[in-house]
């Protein structure tokens, strides 16, 4: 049998993604690499020596830096983040089923953030606050200013949820003598779990990570974003690479957490 001939664009695309993967994956593999540095290796190749010193003095405490206190205060500011953006995504999403007077404007206001600079955002933020008297702080101000950045996502991807979504089926359970709490609860939530499960983990994910809508609205603790570039702009050790990896490794424990929550669910539903 006669193998069929590649052409040159797939040889071209072949290229384009095995760069692509190198791009995406090498800085993360060499940073993997590096905080295994011997103790007392500095920040470049070749490694001295292997050890784990640097993953145990992240609890330790830092003569420059906070990591712990950032990690948990960035980790509680992500799960308020994504709890905000599902409820009020899901709530938008469930208004907006049907035609009502200013929708439009509604819309294009509540994505107009998208086109802002974030650093705007964040000083904006940063200085309606301090003009009105309130100290800004990761819990008030920069909770605000993510969910300028975690909404509109979450609500471009429930209006795509429900415009693929069917009304046959909560019809057929208020036929059958459902109210519309229970074929909300038992018939649509079910069916939409996955694209909620979604959109929470991107709201976290994109609250994590955040730094320019941060950046003026910390207030006075930092969150892990900003406690990372204060490091690399005064002392920078190894800590940083094992914090990196550290912090690699939870982000793809929280994907693989979440794609195993949508296979159950999605079981859950086939066989019910």
């Amino acid at each position: 049998m006669q193998r069929e001939k590649r052409s040159r664009e797939f040889y071209a695309l072949a290229i384009f993604f095995v760069l692509f993967v190198l791009f995406l994956y090498g800085p993360l593999s060499a940073i993997l690499i590096l905080s295994f540095q011997g103790p007392n290796g500095g920040l470049t190749f070749p490694l001295n020596g292997v050890s784990l010193r640097w993953f145990a003095n992240l609890f330790e405490t830092q003569a420059v830096g906070d990591f712990g206190g950032s990690f948990r205060r960035s980790l509680m500011l992500g799960l308020m983040v994504m709890a905000t953006t599902v409820v009020v995504s899901l709530l938008a999403g469930l208004a907006f089923r049907r035609r009502f007077i200013g929708a439009t404007a509604l819309f294009y206001l509540a994505v107009a953030s998208l086109v802002v600079p974030s650093i705007i955002i964040s000083l904006g933020i940063g200085v309606l606050f301090q003009q009105a008297g309130l100290p800004p702080a990761w819990y008030s101000s920069a909770f605000g200013a993510h969910l300028t950045w975690t909404l509109p996502f979450g609500v471009l991807i429930m209006f795509a949820v429900f415009n693929r979504f069917s009304p046959v089926f909560e019809e057929a359970a208020r036929d059958l003598g459902a109210s519309s709490w229970q074929a909300f609860r038992h018939v649509l939530l079910p069916i939409i779990a996955p694209s909620l499960i979604g959109v929470g983990l991107f709201g976290f994910t994109l609250s994590y990570d955040e730094f320019a809508r941060t950046l003026m609205a910390a207030g006075t603790y930092n969150t892990l974003p900003l406690e990372i570039y204060a490091m690399t702009t005064n002392v920078t050790t190894p800590v940083l690479y094992a914090l990196g990896t550290v912090t690699t490794a939870f982000s793809f424990l929280v994907i693989a957490g979440t794609l195993f929550l949508i296979v159950r669910l999605n079981r859950r539903r086939l066989k019910a």
